[in-house]
């Protein structure tokens, strides 16, 4: 694998010409004449810095960000305090002026020549890490070969989006120290990039050269700068779709060929940036988690997908988890959450129990609740039972013309009711699961028109869907979070 140095990522990732380092040569800590002393000179040598780190800023893209790049020919990129030193002044640098903070590790964690005063600067650098977060500004990580042990375990994990370089050694235990351990190799195919991505443990692993673009179209959304495509007014007249039976909805939302949260996204939202699982270890195929803008607008986004559930891969607690995934960006980062409700329902299963599946919706209800950005939800075709309402409770909620709500499938509420599943058509008719029906309960408020079925027409529709979702979330933004709150709190309080 070739690995590049520090200024050469640097240089490959900001703008030509846009570099500023922030650096100040490190303070001596090592005693002169001494081994440590000899390895430091050879490692200014070898690397060509003066440290294990480099920072400064630069245009990406032409927006300003502050960097962290790691240099493991210096000592294998390992930490020690004037390392750390260097990366919390940049970290607070950057804080202080607001501005995104992108890093690039690649270490084998701490620098044993300092011993215990360096292992614990890894919470010194989370701290300040976790400062810039708080002040509501992004984080991104790329992770590169190798990075191991407390860089990993510390700010190698904190980003609000997180890609690795292809085939990258990434785990907390280096191999090495394994072997010497245990007198056998770590298990291979475990510590890579690839593997963690599946695992969701990170977002995306891209090459070098592809990720000013992806780190570029994330901050895009993450920093929060609405453009001025103005879209459909929000109070634009709606268009009161004719009357079908339930069932007839039921049968469309169903239909195989009916575009779902992808398709909205593809057809009709920009700066699309799709992560990965939760960020710990779990993912569910059946929850995408995006960022995106819809109309100009920048929010976060988290959909069930309608395919993955409906081949193979139903809903369960892991998907919940990169829900809330979702609302925490949305809230750290000030941003607006969309939720989209397409599901058949929750995976009904031993495993989903006792991973708590009912704890997870309970969850997701108590965040969504409580959120303080605008949220805005799209019922988007089948709303089933409890994985359906963890996304439903928003600020505002569009619904497409054959989307439905309802506790069970009609087939369920029929054998519970009728001990046949053979009346599900007169269960969904008598429960009022419709688009219309919801809308008249105040459940809905905007019917997203299909001309006949979103799928004859999945782009028209989804362009019809997005403008809505602006629209709403335009008129959202004006809002007063508090009054936001109370009224969001009132609209569930008086459905009867």
């Amino acid at each position: 694998m070739t690995r590049l140095g520090a200024r050469e990522l640097a240089e490959a990732i900001l703008d030509p010409g846009s570099r500023k380092p922030w650096d100040r040569p490190p303070p001596p800590v090592a005693e002169p004449g001494s081994a440590y002393a000899a390895e430091l000179a050879a490692a200014r040598e070898r690397s060509g810095c003066d440290e294990a780190v480099i920072t400064g800023e630069g245009l990406l893209r032409g927006r300003r960000v502050a960097f962290v790049v790691s240099e493991f020919r210096f000592l294998a990129g390992s930490i020690g305090v004037a390392t750390a030193d260097r990366i919390v002044a940049a970290v607070e640098r950057a804080t202080a002026e607001r501005i995104p903070l992108l890093a690039a590790p690649s270490s084998g964690g701490t620098r044993m020549q300092e011993g215990t005063a360096a292992f614990v600067q890894m919470a010194r650098i989370t701290a300040a890490v976790m400062r810039h977060r708080a002040a509501g500004l992004p984080y991104l990580v790329y992770l590169r070969h190798p990075t191991t042990g407390g860089v990993l375990a510390s700010w190698g994990s904190l980003g609000h989006v997180t890609a690795a370089e292809p085939g990258a050694l990434i785990g907390f235990l280096g191999p090495r120290v394994y072997e010497a351990l245990h007198g056998e190799p770590f298990p291979e195919g475990v510590q890579v990039a690839e593997n963690l991505a599946a695992k969701g443990l990170v977002d995306a692993v891209v090459d070098v050269g592809e990720l000013p673009e992806i780190a570029s179209r994330a901050l895009s959304v993450l920093c929060g700068e609405a453009t001025g495509e103005a879209g459909e007014p929000a109070d634009a007249a709606e268009e009161v779709p004719e009357d079908v039976p339930a069932w007839e909805s039921i049968e469309r939302s169903r239909d195989p060929d009916r575009p779902g949260v992808r398709e909205l996204l593809r057809h009709a939202a920009v700066d699309v940036s799709v992560l990965s699982g939760t960020g710990e270890g779990e993912a569910d195929p059946g929850l995408l988690l995006a960022l995106a803008r819809f109309g100009g607008v920048p929010c976060v986004v988290v959909g069930q997908d309608r395919r993955s559930q409906r081949t193979g891969h139903p809903l369960g607690p892991a998907g919940l988890r990169v829900a809330r995934r979702g609302m925490r960006l949305a809230r750290e980062l000030a941003l607006p959450l969309v939720t989209v409700v397409d599901t058949p329902g929750a995976v009904l299963s031993a495993d989903a129990e006792e991973r708590g599946l009912a704890g997870e919706i309970a969850r997701c209800l108590a965040e969504l609740t409580t959120l303080a950005v605008p949220t805005l939800g799209v019922l988007l075709g089948e709303g089933t039972g409890g994985a359906a309402l963890a996304l439903l409770p928003t600020d505002r909620v569009l619904c497409a013309r054959h989307g439905w709500l309802s506790p069970l499938p009609p087939e369920g509420a029929s054998a519970i009711v009728h001990r046949t599943v053979d009346r599900a058509a007169e269960m969904a008719q008598a429960q009022g699961v419709r688009a219309a029906d919801l809308r008249a309960a105040g459940i809905v408020d905007r019917i997203i028109p299909e001309r006949p079925d979103a799928a004859a027409e999945p782009v028209e529709f989804c362009a019809r869907a997005a403008a809505l979702v602006a629209a709403g979330l335009r008129a959202l933004a004006g809002t007063d979070p508090a009054a936001r709150l109370a009224a969001r709190h009132a609209r569930f309080a008086g459905l009867r």
